[in-house]
């Protein structure tokens, strides 16, 4: 017999074994352990199946959690996992690194009633995990195989997605990256102790084995131009992210010393995948023995904290120009950095850097929270007297990406771009002001979320059959009238 819905009053919310902080900070291995199958069950139990699931409304694909965590009560997981990957391309991805505690769980009712929430993504992954032990996991196989092709430029999850989406409607799929592998960054931007590479690798060997080609190291705008990729394929998709940090003004910002976040991430991502990695090696890249600062407030800001522990640093510090309360990183990566030994310094912001020919500290100045601004947040006033300096031999800007010239990059000029740099779409098509040429994810809303991303390329891919299954619907009215 099944057990019981509705049992949170009885069952105390519990995550999967968390490895202690002493012991994971050695190594990057993921730090949550997958569910064993009775606590699996137990904590899916705890959902009080809501009339209107606000998990549901609240995640960006639509997942319906209720009925997959009712499902893995009854030890239905075949089901549940059929259920799970009908939303989302990726779960194993998404319940391992989306922020629950800003999207599902932090609007679960039984949170909001004070019994704690669900433990949604965990049960999320062990779904997933479960699947692919059984072999229920397959690679994408769509009924027939049509002769329309479709060119995607970006690996990364929403490349993935829009892919498997299409293939699976029986396109013939070609992906174009400029990276050496699969998963833009899932695997350069993100670390192991968050989402290990054999699961990206694990997901992109079944895109391959369905029947997509990825082309690696291919780099649109100097392999190809944007018109090239257009006449080799019916309908293109880009879907390259946003890769360009943003740049501090502040004096003192060229001195060697001071590294952008997703460098520094890609080379230890790249030394954990046993690659050569000269900067690490020779000392720049690496964190051995410094004194850290890391810049920002989001997830990227807590990968690079948390990576620079693991690489031994002497000691690691964030500066964030608001409070704890107004970070708009996910507050458990925070209390997982604090854990490890992270010393947040809240509401303070950089001045300047200080060093000649060397970095030695980062001057910085505390902050107070003034009136909100036009997106309702408070904005940082600096506190008159109040400069300081942080001593530092490595500093990291974590501030965040904005888009590459990508019209300059494609030699396209005609391709239309915001105000910010971001790829215009018509958001009913999708479409880009280029015929036939599409676009999803952050280069379109700016950077953002993974399961964000997912979204995005799912929306385009359907739009892409309903162009591509316009334009080929006459030819077989044409074809049945002339036989």
């Amino acid at each position: 017999m099944p057990e019981q819905m509705l049992s949170f009053v009885d069952v105390a919310r519990r995550m999967p074994e968390k490895r202690q902080a002493e012991k994971r900070v050695r190594d990057f291995r993921e730090i949550f352990e997958t569910y064993q199958p009775d606590l699996a069950a137990r904590q899916a139990s705890r959902c009080s199946q809501c009339g209107i699931p606000f998990c549901q409304i609240h995640c960006p694909v639509h997942n319906h959690i209720p009925d997959w965590l009712k499902l893995t009560v009854e030890g239905r997981m075949e089901e549940a996992y059929e259920l799970s990957s009908r939303t989302n391309n990726l779960p194993e991805v998404c319940g391992r690194i989306c922020p629950q505690d800003r999207l599902c769980e932090g609007n679960c009712v039984i949170e909001k009633a004070g019994h704690g929430t669900v433990t949604i993504g965990s049960v999320e992954t062990y779904i997933t995990e479960t699947a692919f032990a059984n072999g229920w996991v397959k690679p994408p196989t769509p009924n027939e195989n049509l002769s329309q092709s479709i060119g995607i430029v970006g690996a990364g999850p929403a490349g993935m997605a829009a892919a498997e989406q299409l293939r699976k409607a029986g396109y013939q799929v070609d992906v174009y990256d400029r990276y050496d592998r699969v998963g833009g960054l899932l695997v350069y931007g993100i670390p192991g102790f968050k989402l290990e590479k054999r699961i990206v690798e694990r997901r992109a060997q079944l895109l391959r084995d369905g029947g997509i080609r990825f082309h690696l190291e291919f780099e649109v705008g100097r392999d190809v131009t944007l018109a090239d990729l257009r006449s080799r394929h019916d309908a293109v998709l880009i879907c390259t992210g946003v890769y360009r940090s943003r740049e501090m003004t502040v004096p003192g910002v060229g001195l060697p010393e001071i590294k952008q976040a997703l460098d520094y991430l890609t080379a230890s991502n790249r030394k954990g995948l046993g690659d050569a990695v000269p900067q690490f090696d020779m000392g720049p890249l690496n964190a051995n023995g410094k004194r850290v600062v890391v810049i920002g407030g989001g997830d990227t800001a807590m990968d690079c904290v948390r990576t620079a522990v693991r690489q031994g640093a002497r000691s690691v510090k964030c500066l964030y120009r608001r409070d704890r309360e107004n970070m708009p990183g996910s507050m458990r990566e925070v209390v997982h950095a604090e854990e490890e030994g992270v010393d947040f310094v809240w509401l303070t912001a950089p001045e300047a850097f200080v060093g000649d020919d060397k970095l030695e500290g980062v001057r910085a100045i505390r902050m107070r929270l003034g009136s909100p601004d036009s997106s309702g947040r408070q904005t940082p006033r600096p506190v008159s007297g109040s400069s300081h300096v942080i001593e530092a031999d490595l500093a990291i800007n974590a501030l965040g990406f904005d888009p590459e010239d990508i019209p300059e990059m494609f030699g396209a000029p005609d391709l239309a771009v915001s105000q910010w740099g971001t790829v215009q779409i018509d958001f009913r098509t999708m479409m880009t002001s280029v015929d036939g040429v599409f676009a999803a994810g952050d280069i379109v809303r700016g950077a953002s979320l993974v399961v964000w991303a997912i979204r995005d390329a799912r929306d385009a891919a359907a739009s892409m059959d309903r162009y591509l299954r316009a334009k080929r619907e006459p030819a077989a009215i044409e074809m049945a009238l002339a036989s």
